[in-house]
This record gives C-alpha cells, sequence and structure tokens, in this order.
C-alpha cells in the first residue's frame, strides 16, 4: 500500500507527515531516516485503527 507524504525539511533534519492520516508524523536527520521512520509511524498509526474499529461495523462511503 502506497501513502503521499509530505517532506519539510529544517536545519535540524527533516519532518514528515502522512496525507490522510491526521496526526501522523515523523522525523529524522536525513530523509532516508525521514522516510523510513514515517513507514514506521503509518504501521502504527494503521495497527491502532484497525484495533478502534474491531468491534464497529465499519461502512463505505463514496464522496463524489
Amino acid at each position: 500500500m502506497k501513502y503521499q507524504v509530505a517532506l519539510h525539511r529544517s536545519d535540524d533534519g527533516c519532518s514528515v507527515h502522512a496525507l490522510g492520516l491526521p496526526g501522523c508524523w515523523s522525523q529524522g536527520e536525513t530523509e532516508a531516516e525521514a522516510l523510513a521512520n514515517i513507514q514506521d509511524a503509518i504501521r502504527e498509526y494503521l495497527a491502532v485503527r484497525n484495533e478502534m474499529a474491531r468491534d464497529a461495523e465499519v461502512r463505505d462511503v463514496e464522496v463524489g
């Protein structure tokens, strides 16, 4: 699965957030480190999301 991420460079390194996943941010001293870290953050985000939805009735909604 692929997710778009936005990379923000600064003098301290790079921060990155996953577009469409509110609050899913990470960082690293280099671009490569930040991208590796956001992969872990996305995995954890999705695991928590799935756990929270475990006992709920889930529906798909189309937005046009």
